[in-house]
C-alpha cells in the first residue's frame, strides 16, 4: 500500500465508526482505527489530534459552507431565509459518503457520554458560525443567535431523516422544510 493516499481522511473516518459500532468508542484505539484503514497511527494524527475529533470530520467546512450561504443570500432576506440559503449551501458538502456512514455516526454518538458532549460542542460551534454570520450582516444579537439556533436544529432534523434507511430525499429540501416547520412553531410560543 502506498505511504500517501489521498482518501486517507475519509478512510480513518470510515474505520473509525466501523469500530466504534463494533467495539464501541471507549473499547477502540487510534492503532486500530489506523490498521483498520490500512494506514498508520502517524497518518490518523496528522488528520485528527485524538479519536474523539473524528466526530468533528467536516465540521469546519460545514461552518465555512453555512456562512457562505449566509453571506450570499439576498440584501433584503430576514435573518431566517438567510439561514435557509446557509442551510441550503451546506447540504452541498454532504455525499453519498457522508449519509452511508451517517447512521454508524448516530449509533456510536448514542453509545458514548463522550462523543454525546463533542457533538454537542460540534452543533455549538455551527450555530456560532450561523450567529456570526448574520451579525456580519447588521443583524441584531439576539435575533442572530434565535436564528443560528433554530437552524442548528433544522440540521440536526433533516440531517437525521436524510441518513434514515430507505429516505432518499435531497438533505437541502429537508432542511428547508425543518426549518419551516420550526419558524412555524416558534410563532405559536407567544
Amino acid at each position: 500500500m502506498p505511504r500517501w493516499s489521498p482518501d486517507a481522511r475519509e478512510r480513518l473516518l470510515a474505520a473509525a465508526l466501523q469500530l466504534f459500532a463494533e467495539r464501541g468508542y471507549d473499547a477502540t484505539t487510534v492503532a486500530e482505527i489506523a490498521e483498520r484503514a490500512g494506514l498508520t497511527k502517524a497518518t490518523f494524527f496528522r488528520h485528527f489530534p485524538d479519536k474523539r475529533e473524528v466526530l468533528a470530520a467536516g465540521q469546519e467546512t460545514l461552518s465555512r459552507l453555512l456562512s457562505e450561504g449566509i453571506a450570499s443570500a439576498p440584501a433584503g432576506a430576514t435573518p431566517l431565509a438567510a439561514v435557509g440559503a446557509g442551510l441550503e449551501r451546506a447540504a452541498t458538502a454532504m455525499t453519498p459518503f457522508n449519509r452511508e456512514l451517517g447512521p454508524l455516526l448516530r449509533d456510536a454518538i448514542a453509545a458514548s457520554a463522550e462523543l454525546q458532549e463533542r457533538d454537542a460542542l460540534k452543533r455549538v460551534g455551527l450555530a456560532a458560525a450561523m450567529a456570526h454570520a448574520l451579525r456580519r450582516r447588521g443583524v441584531a444579537e439576539t435575533t442572530a443567535i434565535l436564528a443560528a439556533e433554530l437552524g442548528g436544529l433544522a440540521f440536526k432534523e433533516a440531517y437525521a431523516t436524510w441518513i434514515a434507511e430507505g429516505d432518499d430525499q435531497d438533505l437541502g429540501a429537508l432542511a428547508g422544510t425543518a426549518l419551516d416547520r420550526l419558524r412555524v412553531a416558534a410563532g405559536e410560543l407567544s
